[in-house]
């Protein structure tokens, strides 16, 4: 409900206040950080996001504690509102879908609360930064370069590659946290749509059993995830003339994998998941038990993660 929600109608305060309400109501804690937490804590790539909008970001922290809990798992999910392309302006065709660009942030949190209310014996922290990207007056231009709040400084040559740089704040708080496992979640790329079409979402792990553990909770949950190559041989292709890395390649082959090796940069050296959903965030007919619209993918695979953490713990 809350991607089919039109993005004029879920704003990043109003989002993150849904958020609030479901998270509070299953015990668990919140935070909810507004623009100014936001520069205060010095997310750079939020904020240079964030700076063509005329509505506030928002960044939302849920928190899920048991007494019983052994191992921590954190999850981060892109929350892109609605996605103009900004500077780098999407063709309309291309805009028609992008109300579904929050559903990362909607499909961990929502994942979130369901291993809360389902009382599993894990430690969970949900993080999902909330904004537009939108054409505005200080709107981000192509060459500007951004600081996140850990690791590489980035030069923002396409502006449309906007997902990658809220998540590079969401990941650089997650490593801080020293968890077992971080799993990022986003409709990150339509190279991954191009290499696994429409209903099947693509899976690159920070090692072969990280990929392995992902895509055997997505088996046990009846979710169609695929493996894809965190090929490092690639990451060449993002150095910056002027920062430490660049937001994209410039070739037009291999998106999604060079998006994972950009995104590896801020997760750190611990186990790490990037779930690239570009093409099953959406069903687009109804077949089955899914009806025609957003698709939820990734909420049940999370959640059977999650169970499996805690009943190896």
């Amino acid at each position: 409900d809350w991607v089919n929600t039109p993005a004029r109608d879920k704003a990043p305060e109003h989002f993150a206040s849904l958020i609030e309400t479901e998270a509070g109501a299953a015990g668990m804690g919140v935070e909810v950080w507004d623009r100014q937490r936001i520069e205060k804590e010095k997310l750079g790539a939020v904020i240079g996001v964030a700076a063509g909008s005329e509505r506030d970001p928002r960044l939302v922290q849920l928190t899920y504690s048991p007494d019983k809990a052994g191992k921590h798992l954190v999850l981060v999910g892109k929350g892109i509102i609605f996605d103009t392309g900004g500077l780098s302006l999407k063709p309309a065709a291309s805009m028609e879908e992008m109300k579904d660009d929050m559903s990362g942030a909607a499909i961990v949190a929502a994942a979130a609360i369901a291993i809360a209310k389902l009382g599993l014996d894990l430690k969970v922290t949900c993080i999902t930064p909330i904004t537009d990207n939108a054409v505005g007056g200080d709107a981000t231009r192509p060459g500007d370069v951004l600081t996140p709040v850990e690791g590489p400084t980035i030069e923002v040559l396409n502006t449309d590659a906007e997902g990658r740089l809220i998540l590079a704040d969401g990941l650089g708080l997650a490593k801080a946290l020293e968890a077992d496992l971080i799993v990022d979640v986003a409709t990150l790329t339509g190279a991954a749509r191009v290499a696994l079409g429409d209903k099947i979402a693509a899976v690159f792990g920070s090692d072969s059993e990280v990929s392995a553990q992902v895509l055997e909770a997505a088996s046990i949950a009846g979710e169609h995830f695929w493996e894809m190559p965190l090929f490092k041989g690639y990451r060449k292709s993002i150095d910056s003339n002027i920062a430490d890395i660049k937001n994209i390649s410039g070739s037009r082959y291999g998106g999604a994998i060079t998006a994972a090796v950009f995104l590896a940069e801020y997760a750190g050296d611990g186990p790490w998941a990037h779930i690239d959903i570009a093409g099953p965030a959406r069903a687009r007919e109804t077949s089955g038990d899914q009806v025609k619209g957003a698709s939820g993918v990734g909420v049940r695979t999370l959640v059977e993660l999650a169970r499996g953490m805690a009943e190896s713990d």
